[in-house]
């Protein structure tokens, strides 16, 4: 099992190459093969820094949780990515705590937190790799920040139906009401109410716990 996580951090951590052989050593010691089932909770903010995970299959969501319980879906982890806000407190500049929820069942690989800092402190390259790799999702929280304080809610809820979708590889989403508008950081009577009205329009069609899209054209057009 050593072997295979050896070769999966070489792969996934563009700076491998440059870490010295004791760095090497302890990123492989520190590092942990782990499976979450789906839906459930990987991290919240009553967890401990669990470290930065290697996704080597499933799909991860992560979100914030306001205090009432509403939760902001900010971005999705597939297979081959790396999450390294999972481990905010080896990140200074980050003074917010995210949620990270199972999607599907899910095969990672987890390095430790303090390993990981270590590594950090003493190689400038794994150093980089980490602040540009949380830039770039800092990107994906503005745009999701963008949709919630601009954008109108039927873009909005095309945009989730249309991204859901893409992700899932069909034009079926089982989901319910509930759990759109949890995901989505809104009332289940809005979605209900703005899901009717595209299925009145002929763009989805709706049964139990299922919407299924009929007409993606007319969806991207709100966009």
């Amino acid at each position: 099992m050593e072997g295979s996580n050896i070769t999966i951090l070489a792969e996934r951590l563009p700076f491998w190459e440059h870490l010295s052989s004791a760095e090497k050593d302890l990123l492989v010691q520190s590092a942990v093969s782990v499976h979450y089932d789906k839906n459930t909770a990987v991290h919240t903010a009553d967890f401990e820094c669990i470290g930065i995970l290697l996704v080597k299959s499933g799909t991860l969501r992560v979100y914030m949780l306001s205090e009432d319980g509403k939760e902001v879906t900010l971005y999705r982890i597939s297979s081959g990515d790396v999450c390294v806000l999972s481990a905010a407190c080896v990140l200074q500049a980050i003074t917010f705590d995210v949620c990270i929820d199972a999607l599907t069942d899910c095969d990672m690989i987890q390095i430790s937190s303090a390993a990981f800092s270590q590594v950090m402190k003493e190689n400038i390259h794994a150093e980089a790799f980490t602040y540009k790799l949380a830039t770039e999702r800092f990107s994906d929280v503005m745009w999701a920040m963008q949709q919630i304080l601009f954008m109108s809610f039927d873009r909005r809820l095309a945009t989730f139906l249309l991204d859901e979708t893409a992700a899932r590889g069909s034009d079926t989403l089982k989901m319910t009401h509930e759990e759109i508008a949890r995901m989505m950081g809104s009332a289940r009577e809005v979605v209900t109410r703005m899901l009717k009205y595209f299925s009145q329009e002929g763009w989805v069609e709706l049964s139990r716990g299922t919407v299924k899209l009929l007409d993606r054209k007319k969806l991207m057009a709100l966009l």
